[in-house]
C-alpha cells in the first residue's frame, strides 16, 4: 500500500503533496507512536509543529 502512495505522489497530479511521518510520545503509556499523513507542501511546517 505504501508503494502505491509513493507512486501517486511522484505522478503529475501529486506533486503538491508530501507524505510526512512524525514520532509522537503517548502521554498515557510513554511509548512512542508514528503519525503518518499526506499533507500539502505549504502545510508541512504546521504538521510537524502539531497545529493540525
Amino acid at each position: 500500500m505504501a508503494k502505491k502512495v509513493v507512486a501517486t505522489l511522484k505522478t503529475g497530479t501529486g506533486k503538491n503533496f508530501t507524505k510526512c511521518i512524525k514520532m509522537v510520545k503517548s502521554e498515557k503509556t510513554g511509548a512512542y507512536m508514528f503519525k503518518e499523513s499526506i499533507v500539502q507542501n505549504d502545510q508541512i511546517k504546521d504538521f510537524f509543529e502539531g497545529k493540525k
